[in-house]
């Protein structure tokens, strides 16, 4: 049996180191940099991947708990790996901006509560 398989606590916790890595990638950078610099638009794109990947294995029971639209991150996961030549990097950055934030709390929150 494979001991690296992770838990459902892990997958939340991945989910909100993502969230903070991202965060951390962009802060103090510009909307202009960010389109601009192809490494980081794609660490951004990556981190975003994980996140949209470890909720399809989170507890169902566990997200209806919480208000939130969950299909978003799942959906936006298989936009960035299937139609990456097609992505509105502005509104990633927007989302990161605005978005990422609470989504980030809402998840602390959910490990805080269930883990």
């Amino acid at each position: 049996m494979n001991d690296n398989i992770p838990t459902r606590a892990d997958r939340v916790m991945h989910i909100s180191e993502a969230c903070k890595r991202i965060m951390e990638f962009c802060n103090d950078i510009t909307e202009q940099e960010f389109i601009e610099n192809e490494m980081l638009n794609n660490a951004v794109l990556y981190q975003f991947i994980i996140i949209g990947e470890a909720i399809r294995h989170v507890d169902k029971d566990i997200l209806n708990r919480y208000p939130y639209q969950w299909h978003l991150p799942r959906s936006f996961r298989n936009y960035a790996a299937h139609e990456y030549f097609g992505i509105n990097l502005s509104q990633v950055y927007k989302t990161v901006k605005e978005l990422l934030p609470d989504f980030k709390t809402l998840i602390d929150t959910i490990l805080k509560e269930n883990y």
